[in-house]
């Protein structure tokens, strides 16, 4: 067989704000690959199927010299991020043909059509349930682990009968997990997204009160449903401020992300976090990767079934194309996607 296409996206330059499709993220197939004959040393060769488009690859578009708690990507090289791939040949014990594997955080993928990957610690996806290999991504993947480990490490123990949570971007892969995580522990759910499709799909998950942020104050949204014992915030800025103004005495915050903040050097600055004091409130900052080793059994053992027998519910944001993959994360920077945002590389 000869040569083929090895299409990839090169991470091509720092972007101020939003990234620019076709700019900060180029489309590249210049590169070749001999599928039948390219060395593996010891490794597997893998067709990627698809890939992930999160939020938080906007943090890694930063100059190398920020500091950042996620290292930089480098410009000239594909994007990464988490995947899944099959695998076509192999010189490894552990691999063999026609295996499914995960790249998930921290490991990752490549954005490109085929690598070798000489030494593989990914986890091999037996699927006994049958899911889309998408939602490995998705409520199966990074998402849902961020949803399921933060809210039973954080929420789970002090959850009372009677108590509010408050859940921003619930519309969002993680935050509609959290949603129903959390009516499933028997709290009263109040969720914001924003637009009005996003709402109806909200409250298709069963949460108390959803509204659309753009439309209705969220300040008086929680000022007649609440006070809130838990938060999760997913987007920052005036969301925060309005659960720290209309927050239960020694409510838990869980910060999940700021989307808010990602694509300008002029962030809010929320005007009341003297409240953290006041109402005696704690606030958890967390990386899902510190969380992976206490919960990762737990959840491969139970949530990919839960997802089969309609318990917990996803929506996905589909992309066909590596050469999509530009707009695809400006899409989901911006809101425009509706669901889990996934680039499909390769249909199988």
């Amino acid at each position: 067989m000869s040569p083929v296409k090895n299409g990839r996206v090169i991470y091509n330059e720092i972007p101020t704000g939003y990234p620019v499709p076709g700019k900060t993220l180029v489309y590249d197939e210049s590169q070749t690959i001999d599928l039948e004959n390219e060395p593996l040393n010891g490794g597997i060769l893998v067709r990627v199927v698809v890939l992930s488009i999160d939020p938080y690859l906007r943090r890694k578009m930063l100059d190398p010299s920020i500091p950042s708690f996620l290292p930089a990507f480098k410009v000239g090289e594909p994007l990464e991020n988490s995947g899944v791939a099959t695998v076509l040949r192999s010189e490894h014990p552990n691999y063999k043909p026609g295996d499914h594997v995960l790249a998930s955080f921290p490991f990752s993928l490549p954005f490109q059509e085929y690598l070798v990957i000489p030494d593989p610690q990914m986890r091999i996806l037996e699927n006994k349930e049958n899911l889309s290999w998408s939602a490995y991504l998705g409520v199966c993947g990074m998402p849902g682990q961020t949803a399921h480990h933060a809210w039973k490490e954080y929420a789970g123990p002090k959850i009372k009968k009677g108590d509010v949570v408050f859940v921003t971007a619930a519309s969002g892969a993680v935050g509609a997990i959290v949603a129903q995580l959390a009516k499933a522990d028997g709290l009263k759910v109040i969720a914001s997204a924003g637009s009005d499709d996003k709402v109806d799909y909200v409250r298709s998950l069963g949460v108390d009160v959803a509204f659309n942020y753009k439309k209705v104050s969220t300040r008086e949204v929680l000022q007649k449903e609440g006070p809130i014992n838990f938060y999760w915030d997913n987007v920052g800025g005036e969301s925060l401020e309005a659960a720290l103004e209309f927050a239960a005495q020694k409510a838990v915050f869980i910060i999940c992300g700021m989307i808010s903040s990602y694509n300008t050097d002029e962030p809010y600055n929320v005007k009341n976090l003297q409240q953290l004091v006041w109402r005696e409130i704690t606030f958890n900052g967390f990386l899902v990767a510190s969380l992976l080793p206490k919960y990762d059994d737990e959840f491969y053992a139970t949530i990919p079934g839960r997802v089969a027998r309609g318990e917990v519910k996803y929506k996905e944001h589909l992309v066909k194309g590596l050469e999509n993959t530009g707009q695809a994360l400006l899409d989901v920077l911006s809101g425009n996607n509706f669901g889990k945002s996934v680039i499909v590389v390769s249909e199988e």
